[in-house]
């Protein structure tokens, strides 16, 4: 597994804690992935489909779905001695999004969780992060039964900048879930020393 390299500064109890996003269209993973992850048992705020959100909830596609995010997720894993993630996850359907604007608040990155069934419904994600500057990680969830897309075929269905990380995972195993972390936590610090730069010249 790679090693995170971080410029953050530790807190005074020697511990660097970082926020994380994790975001994505309704039914892409995205409470799956977090509770796979998560060291201590994650908070959920789920709730059951009814009937009278039919007509708002598009589950096409996932139609096996019974619950949904109303809220967010939380959870929390030590990557490293030292290096904390604190995980929120986002409720997928637009009625929520009003939560996504206090959510972003002091986060290092986000990982948008795409499913090729419904790539559409990432696309509020990947606008949400590029318009407020927020480095993110495109994980396309591979369910069972699925076509399997090149990652460079999902860049190009997303028109992403070519630095943007896009990569498969099982959002059930945890091993992939770190991988991601990983991942994000290097793209974002690396796009920090990148502006730093582009500010100092």
């Amino acid at each position: 597994m790679a090693s995170v390299r971080s410029d953050l500064t530790p807190s005074p109890w020697g511990v660097t804690a970082i926020k994380i996003l994790v975001a994505g269209g309704f039914g892409a993973g995205k409470t799956t992935l977090v509770g796979a992850v998560s060291e201590i048992r994650p908070l959920r705020t789920e709730e059951q489909l009814s009937e009278l959100g039919r007509p708002v909830d598009d589950i096409a596609g996932v139609e096996g779905k019974r619950t949904t995010t109303v809220a967010m997720d939380f959870g929390r894993i030590d990557l490293r001695p030292g290096l904390a993630l604190y995980l929120f996850g986002t409720p997928g359907q637009d009625r929520f999004w009003f939560v996504w604007d206090e959510l972003a608040q002091g986060s290092l990155g986000a990982l948008v969780l795409a499913d090729t069934r419904r790539l559409a419904d990432c696309f509020p994600s990947v606008d949400f992060f590029e318009q407020r500057g927020i480095p993110f990680v495109v994980a396309v969830n591979c369910f069972e039964g699925t076509e399997v897309f090149a990652p460079d075929d999902v860049r190009a269905a997303l028109d992403l900048d070519r630095t943007v990380p896009v990569l498969l995972c099982d959002a059930r195993r945890r091993e992939d879930g770190k991988e991601l972390l990983i991942r994000l936590v290097e793209h974002a610090a690396a796009t920090r020393r990148a502006a730093n730069r582009a500010a100092a010249n």
